[in-house]
């Protein structure tokens, strides 16, 4: 079973004129590399994949796998059609990856049965680990507490990305032991690796990942005021990353930075200037 320890990249997808910035999206990667990720998501929510064609989702992946191992890459999928769903599942699985993220159907509201079946069918037809993205205020479905200890039994389930808000949930996975668990929202990273969780998929560790990295690598050597020290240096800018729907304010932050330009697929829309002006000031506190 594959590891899905450290800090993950849920990564943008960088646009230039309304096309996919390959150029840009190498550079970035190639930064994050350095600055000590374990891997990437690739098309998952902050990759705007709801705005990509699967032809473009293919396409970043392919490119994503030229410049990262592909034990350090997972691909979301996500999509309430389950058989559209599972034919690009075996396209995906064609390449070699870390695992698939899979969230619950969204919009169709299954039962808690429903989501079993859902997950059941996805994980038999995996032939990578799936990764469980628990957030139902996007999938508009909670995965309650006992039906998500039941679908992560499954042996192709090695981890979730928990968005679930519930923290006695998150304390019962991980003390189940059955999957890693990684935080999902960016605030509950520090959290998350004080009870015992794997470390997390990430939004905001766009910007200044090497201090996410050396907040984990502080818990796990148990200098907890030294990762507490790291995590509210950082909290300031995983506020700001998520006020306005993300990736909005970690792009317009990117670009701010120079990495990518400020561009999103409609209907997502740039940052109102009140948000460039806040990310202006934390940024500013995280430079060197």
């Amino acid at each position: 079973m594959s590891s899905f320890r450290g800090i993950w990249v849920a990564l943008v997808t960088p646009f230039r004129a309304g096309e996919i910035d390959f150029a840009a999206l190498q550079a970035l990667v190639g930064k994050l590399l350095e600055d000590g990720v374990a891997g990437f998501v690739v098309c998952g929510t902050t990759g705007e994949a709801a705005a990509l064609s699967h032809a473009e989702q293919l396409a970043v992946l392919d490119a994503v796998l030229q410049w990262v191992p592909s034990q350090r890459v997972i691909m979301g999928l996500a999509g309430n059609n389950l058989r559209e769903l599972l034919a690009f599942q075996q396209e995906v699985q064609q390449r070699p990856l870390a695992g698939v993220l899979v969230p619950a159907p969204y919009y169709i509201r299954p039962s808690q049965q429903g989501l079993e079946a859902f997950f059941r069918q996805v994980a038999d037809a995996s032939t990578v680990p799936v990764v469980l993205y628990d957030i139902p205020y996007r999938t508009g479905v909670r995965i309650e507490r006992e039906t998500l200890r039941r679908i992560v039994r499954h042996p192709r389930i090695a981890a979730i990305k928990d968005c679930g808000g519930d923290a006695e949930t998150t304390m019962a996975l991980i003390a189940d032991g059955n999957v890693e668990v990684l935080a999902g929202e960016d605030v509950q990273i520090f959290g998350n690796l004080c009870l015992g969780g794997a470390g997390a998929i990430s939004a905001s560790a766009h910007v200044r990942a090497d201090l996410y990295v050396h907040m984990q690598r502080l818990v796990e050597e148990g200098d907890l005021p030294g990762a507490r020290r790291t995590f509210y240096r950082l909290l300031p800018w995983m506020q700001a990353a998520f006020a306005e729907p993300n990736p909005a304010a970690v792009k317009a932050a990117l670009a701010l930075q120079g990495q990518i330009d400020d561009e999103l697929r409609e209907p997502m829309q740039r940052c109102a200037p009140a948000t460039l002006e806040r990310l202006h000031g934390v940024l500013a506190t995280l430079a060197d």
